[in-house]
Order: C-alpha cells, then sequence, then structure tokens
C-alpha cells in the first residue's frame, strides 16, 4: 500500500524564535533555513515579516536562498501585514502567506470585542486579500483547540471560499486530549464543505506536554500537515517537536504515513539550532537528547551488548547518531565493564572480570560515572593486573 504523504511545516524561526531571549540574526536565519531546506522539510515558516524590519530583512533573505522548500511568511487578518509579508517572500520560488484570526469565544470576546459573524467576514477578507498576490494561502484558526467545531467548520468553509490552500488547526493553549483533537480534525473533514479543495494542518502547543501526540492524532484522522520546529522550541513550554513527530511516522509504518525528512541530519540540526539559539536541550530529550541512545542500567546494558534491539526502537545512526552509548555507573553490570574495558584495550576472561568488577565498584561509588581513563586505572589497580597484561 502506498503511503500518504505529510507535509513537514518547520516554524523553528518564527515559533520557535518567540522563546524568550533567543533571537537570532539574520546570518544565522539563513544558515538554519539552509540545513532545513537540506533537511527536507516541505515548508519554511522564515517568520512574521511586518512585526520588525530585522525580521521583514530574514524573511527576505531566506526566500532568496532556499531551493525547495516553500516559503511562508505569518500574518494577522490585517491588510498592511498581509502587504508586507507578500513583499518579504517575493523571492521565494514557491512562496506562501500564512494569515488568520482566533476562533475561539475567548478571542473573539477578549481579544477582538467582536462577534462570531464578524470573524467569519474578516477571515473571508484576509484570505481573499493574500490571495491577490499569491496562490498559496494558509488560513490559522488560532484557539481552534478551544473552538466549538461547528463555529470552526464554517469558519473553515469562509476561508476555503476566499481560497485558502491550507487550513492550520492550531491547539494554541494545549489543551487538548489527544482524543479530542483528533476527533475534531475527524468532525472537520466530514462536515467542512469543500475540504477536498484544501489540506488540513496540525499546529499543537506542549503545554501539558501532549503537542507529539495531538499532532500525530491528528495526521490519523486526517490531517496532511504538521507544523513542529527543531527540539520542540516555542512560546510557553514549546511547539510539537519535529523529530519526534517524523521519527513517530517512520517507525509506526502500520500507519502508512510518511514524510521528506532525511532523518539522518536530525541530531546536527538539533545541535545547529540549540547552539545558536543558546537553548539547552535536556539529556532525556526524546530522539535528540544526550541521554535518548545511553545506557546505564546493567539489564538494560546487557541485553543492548547482545541485540541493540532489546531495548532500541530506534537504530541510533538513523537519526544520525555514531552509536548507542554504554555508561558506566554503579548500576552498570558486568556485561557492560567487559565491553568498554574491550573498548580501551582489555581482553577479560570470566574470572580476571570478577576480579576487576570487584575494584569497579568502590570506584563506581564514588564517581557518579566511569570514563576510559579510569577504566585503565580501575584495571591497573586490581589484584589481577600482571596476569592481564602477560595473557
Amino acid at each position: 500500500m502506498s503511503k500518504d504523504h505529510i507535509q513537514i511545516f518547520d516554524t523553528t524561526l518564527r515559533d520557535g524564535e518567540q522563546v524568550p531571549g533567543c533571537k537570532l540574526n539574520t546570518e544565522q536565519k539563513v544558515i538554519i533555513a539552509k540545513q532545513l531546506d537540506l533537511l527536507g522539510v516541505d515548508v519554511i515558516e522564515a517568520g512574521f515579516p511586518v512585526s520588525s524590519p530585522g525580521d521583514f530583512k530574514s524573511v527576505e533573505a531566506i526566500s532568496e536562498i532556499v531551493k525547495n522548500a516553500k516559503v511562508c511568511g505569518l500574518t494577522r487578518a490585517v491588510e498592511n501585514d498581509i502587504k508586507v509579508a507578500a513583499e518579504a517572500i517575493k523571492f521565494a520560488k514557491n512562496p506562501r502567506i500564512h494569515t488568520g484570526i482566533g476562533t475561539s469565544d475567548s478571542h473573539i470576546k477578549f481579544k477582538f470585542n467582536s462577534n462570531k459573524e464578524t470573524i467569519i467576514k474578516r477571515a473571508f477578507d484576509a484570505v481573499a486579500y493574500a490571495k491577490s498576490f499569491v496562490e498559496d494561502v494558509e488560513f490559522y484558526a488560532e484557539d481552534a483547540g478551544r473552538t466549538d467545531n461547528e463555529y470552526l467548520a464554517r469558519v473553515c468553509e469562509a476561508a476555503i471560499k476566499a481560497g485558502a490552500t491550507v487550513l492550520n488547526i492550531p491547539d494554541t493553549t494545549g489543551y487538548c486530549l489527544p482524543s479530542e483533537y483528533g476527533a475534531k480534525m475527524k468532525y472537520l473533514m466530514e462536515n467542512v464543505k469543500g475540504i477536498e479543495k484544501a489540506i488540513l494542518s496540525c499546529h499543537c502547543h506542549n503545554d501539558l506536554g501532549l503537542a507529539t501526540a495531538n499532532s500525530i492524532e491528528g495526521v490519523i484522522n486526517g490531517a496532511r500537515q504538521i507544523e513542529c520546529t527543531i527540539n520542540g522550541i516555542g512560546e510557553r513550554a514549546g511547539n510539537t517537536a519535529l523529530e519526534e513527530v517524523v521519527m513517530v511516522l517512520k517507525q509506526h509504518n502500520d500507519l502508512n504515513l510518511d514524510t521528506n525528512i532525511d532523518t539522518r541530519m536530525l541530531y546536527g540540526m538539533s545541535q545547529l539550532v540549540s547552539d545558536s539559539m543558546g537553548i539547552y536541550t535536556q539529556p532525556n530529550k526524546a530522539i535528540v537528547g544526550a541521554n535518548a541512545f545511553a545506557h546505564s542500567s546493567g539489564i538494560h546494558q546487557d541485553g543492548v551488548i547482545k541485540n541493540r534491539e532489546t531495548y532500541e526502537i530506534i537504530d541510533p545512526k538513523d537519526v544520525g547518531v555514531t552509536e548507542s552509548a554504554i555508561v558506566l555507573t554503579a548500576r552498570s553490570g558486568r556485561a557492560a565493564l567487559a565491553y568498554r574495558a574491550k573498548n580501551v584495550g582489555y581482553e577479560l576472561t570470566k574470572l580476571q572480570l570478577d576480579d576487576v568488577y570487584a575494584n569497579f565498584l568502590v570506584f563506581a561509588d564514588i564517581k557518579k560515572e566511569i570514563n576510559d581513563a579510569d577504566i585503565h586505572q580501575i584495571i591497573e589497580t586490581s589484584a589481577i593486573y600482571q596476569q592481564i597484561i602477560s595473557a
């Protein structure tokens, strides 16, 4: 069975850059954009052009150098925003304008002091105006996660009539459960007139730690684009992590969904964004964290040494990591010690290993982690050392 293609919409340079203290200059953005293009993302959201002269300059520069991906500029449902975005992306081979407005009761009442019918008209007018500049227009219904489905469907219908090619359904506050978000996509697929003229897009935030799960439920239920960032960076608790959704789809062949992402670039891409933005990536971060392929428990280490797949569902090389790490700690067993000792030149017999292991535990109780230099010292101070080196 042929797989359906899921477009990857990367917003690292727009939503991701909204993390406090993580401002990038144009040169840094261009470097990241080039790598995202090589990575295989379908859309690069380059920025919010009207927000500042610097952002306009960056979006324009990115538009000029990206060879394959669509380059997208974000706007509000405001004519000047749209006009400025169109100007910023005019050099793009494949330009897209991303415009929209809040649709939840909370946004309509408190943010816009408006009413539902006016919001629908503003949505239609924004898309129609954007359509006068580019063929590819994406509409976002901000806070769609907390928007009544029936009303959301009406807004989506208006956007399609105005010419929208993509309908972004953001869980702006990260509120939805996966079942709720999936059901919302399913409802729109079944109830929006003209839905075949546009694709649905998932844009999920991670306030409750559900961004990846919600995005996957979204595509299972009919969405064909996922909006995400490298390392899951973004507002508050962050966005959907690109590396996570891509690898979920790759590992679960039964979903019959795939992407164009060259997964071997994921770890390097993660490091580039982390270094450029000065954002520390937590060690236990899925896919790209320092401990994602590291094993310190004796039981796990023994299993991985015998067969990697006992405790790893992903081959580290598939995401650009050289190999799994066997980390020696007080919880490590003989198999791990023998493996690491062999890597630094010692082929230990069972009896030799027993003696060295007893010395290892003394060291391991003092140090949090045993390195290669420590292994030499552990073996050299073992009672059986002379026998080992004469073997």
